[in-house]
């Protein structure tokens, strides 16, 4: 299914209620999660809640590790630009 949907002038998108229903998004409270960027594009799907306490502590420290590698990298640009 390929939509054209506008966006607001605060970022906002209206997903259509067919949409809505076929992804179970439904409930005032149906987060989505913008899963990738890639050429020029974004893949969001509905977020799925899991408890902390089920994941394997390895899979943890490899998320923790990630991010501050990918944090520490945005710092560095950051700090690299002209002007900031």
């Amino acid at each position: 299914m390929t939509l054209t949907l506008p966006i607001s002038k605060r970022g906002g998108l209206t997903l259509p209620p067919a949409l809505r229903r076929k992804l179970g998004l439904d409930g005032v409270d149906s987060p989505l999660v913008i899963v990738e960027e890639r050429d020029g594009g974004i893949f969001i799907q509905p977020a799925a809640a899991v408890p902390v306490r089920d994941l394997p502590r390895e899979t943890l420290a490899r998320w923790i590790s990630r991010d501050e590698a990918e944090m520490t990298a945005f710092a560095r640009k950051s700090k690299a630009k002209p002007g900031k």
